[in-house]
């Protein structure tokens, strides 16, 4: 799936994204946040190894319920998942290795 370059302010429910059995990963932010600005390379960096893995990034911030159902609170917070379940999370990540770690381990097991 292509990558966003922003962060959508519609989010999906936390239903949808708990039935999703492939290997995901959400990145909760903001457009205007330095810190999700300068993760963006690290994260691209990180995710062109694995070109068909869905990638949702969504706006976060006060009343925002699909980040409130996550408890995120600093931004970025990547959340990777697989069969529904919350694998390994990411907050403010500083280097491309630690996230290919996180997705070797979404990608365990995965067809």
């Amino acid at each position: 799936m292509a990558r966003q370059d922003n962060y959508p302010a519609i989010e999906p429910l936390r239903s949808a994204i708990d039935a999703i059995e492939k290997p995901l990963v959400i990145e909760f932010g903001t457009n205007w946040c330095g810190h999700c600005m300068a993760a963006q390379p690290l994260i691209a960096s990180a995710l062109a190894g694995h070109p068909g893995l869905r990638h949702i990034r969504i706006e976060d911030g006060p009343g925002r319920r699909l980040g409130r159902s996550f408890r995120v609170k600093l931004w970025p917070t990547l959340i990777f998942m697989r069969q529904g379940q919350e694998v390994e999370r990411l907050v403010r990540p500083t280097d491309a290795r630690m996230i290919e770690q996180a997705l070797a381990r979404i990608d365990q097991g995965a067809e």
